[in-house]
């Protein structure tokens, strides 16, 4: 496509799209935020304009337009989430530095054999059960090191027939990161969210519990870990290694001349493991009759002064105290390693927030989740179906946090008015939004390899398309399969 073309494109369909919900409804922000959110879709999509710069749209089109003043869109700029990110990656710089991440993926390798497609397969399983017990964000940034480090010997081994094995492998761990999320009530916010939504609103009815939430999570999950498995491996030819046992070898050989495991590595992965300890424990986890408080609570805190981002910028910044043996007059980190880190996924995640909180001040949000309505006079499996594909969609734009606060009432309204069972509603739709695999800016771990540069907006939206597709449809045939078993429905 033209580059004028795409150019063009962003703002000639935003313009259509407010002309369209000029026609169908009267709030003016609502259409204004349907102009911005297309327009930035399609930037986004076809790559017209940096995604930085993307990025930046609503920082002069919310005032412009009267959604949002410039005040409020700046901060959204630099927020918890991003303290998260930027402590995360100066624990990578430190892995990097000290070739810690070089011995771990030939660990990995060494363990798992040579063969591409099953260390592929390998590496999104650690991911993804990690993931069920700590945040997605935490869990990618933990494992983009010993992938890169494992697609730098590929390049050394295929040359250029290393990309798509790249491109595999850092697509997976950001899928199997928001995968694993599904499987547990605590792997990922959205399910806490609706364990809290369904007590408020439904205080008298039995309340799911951790084991059934397990019980329905991880089959569900799994079969999703599988699917994208199969895409990654449809959608990216992976190569063979022509002599596997001599290849074996030279590993063997390259995890032999790293030798003993240094001060610095040591003191790295102490720091590492302590990190994800602490983001582990920190919030208050209810499994079963056992309550853990978090530690958290230790500090009193019952307004969430604790967050991730907190533990993440605490445990990254003793890395610059802590003096290194071999460089007496370094640390285990430096500053100039730091500026290595890319500013335009920074923006990036920025543009994603500011237009997350554009669809709910607008009122675009709400407006789009009272358009589900009409589901209940169609079948079970169409109307289950359908709310997945709706709640995906929502939260490829907006957060998969803010699209379950909104779409949750409504559809327990619904279920309500119409006779439903509101698990049958409530359950999918939560699921539904922790898929978002179409754009970078859809869920942290699709920001973060996105960041890599290994990997174009168009690929991903490719891969993520049908893996949403497939989401959907699995998260219906599990809930009319097997859900109503496990959920007492």
């Amino acid at each position: 496509m033209n580059q004028w073309l795409k150019i063009i494109l962003g703002p000639a369909l935003g313009i259509a799209t407010w002309a369209m919900f000029e026609a169908v409804q009267p709030e003016p922000m609502v259409s204004a935020m349907g102009l911005v959110t297309i327009w930035m879709a399609m930037w986004w999509i076809t790559e017209a304009v940096p995604l930085a710069v993307t990025s930046f749209l609503p920082v002069f089109l919310f005032p412009l337009l009267g959604i949002m003043g410039a005040k409020a869109v700046a901060p959204l700029y630099m927020n918890d989430v991003l303290m998260l990110f930027i402590g995360g990656f100066i624990l990578a710089f430190a892995m990097e530095k000290w070739d810690l991440h070089r011995r771990i993926a030939l660990k990995t390798i060494l363990i798992i054999g040579t063969d591409l497609k099953l260390v592929l397969l390998g590496m999104m399983a650690a991911t993804y059960f990690i993931s069920m017990w700590i945040s997605n964000t935490a869990t990618t940034m933990m494992m983009v090191p010993t992938t890169l480090a494992v697609i730098a010997k590929m390049k050394d081994l295929l040359g250029d027939r290393a990309m798509p094995v790249a491109k595999s492998f850092l697509l997976g761990i950001a899928y199997a990161a928001s995968i694993g999320g599904m499987a547990t009530m605590i792997g990922t916010p959205t399910n806490m969210i609706f364990v809290s939504q369904f007590q408020a609103i439904f205080p008298n009815q039995p309340q799911v519990t951790f084991l059934q939430w397990f019980m329905y999570g991880v089959p569900t999950s799994l079969m999703m870990l599988f699917a994208c498995y199969g895409i990654l491996r449809w959608q990216h030819k992976i190569p063979k290694l022509e002599n596997p046992a001599e290849t074996l070898h030279i590993f063997k050989s390259e995890y032999a001349s790293l030798g003993k495991m240094t001060y610095e590595e040591k003191m790295v992965s102490l720091i590492f493991g302590s990190t994800a300890l602490l983001w582990f424990t920190r919030a208050e986890a209810n499994i079963g009759s056992f309550d853990f408080p978090g530690w958290a609570s230790l500090f009193g805190d019952n307004k969430g002064y604790f967050l991730d981002g907190t533990v993440a910028i605490a445990m990254s910044s003793i890395l610059f105290l802590i003096p290194s043996k071999k460089d007496k007059k370094s640390t285990l980190m430096d500053w100039k390693t730091v500026q290595k880190m890319p500013l335009s996924v920074i923006l990036l995640f920025g543009g994603g927030f500011a237009l997350a909180e554009g669809f709910g001040v607008s009122g675009l949000a709400d407006w789009l989740a009272g358009e589900i309505s009409f589901l209940t006079v169609l079948p079970a499996w169409a109307m289950i179906f359908l709310i997945c594909v709706l709640v995906t969609l929502l939260s490829e734009f907006a957060s998969n946090v803010a699209t379950v606060t909104l779409v949750l009432p409504i559809l327990a309204a619904i279920a309500i008015g119409s006779g439903i069972n509101p698990l049958y509603l409530m359950l999918p739709a939560t699921f539904a939004a922790s898929l978002g695999f179409m754009l970078p800016v859809a869920t942290a771990p699709n920001t973060i390899v996105f960041g890599s540069e290994m990997i174009t907006a168009r690929e991903m939206a490719r891969a993520g398309f049908l893996l949403d597709l497939a989401g959907a449809v699995l998260i219906t045939g599990t809930m009319l399969l097997f859900g109503h078993f496990v959920f007492g429905l």
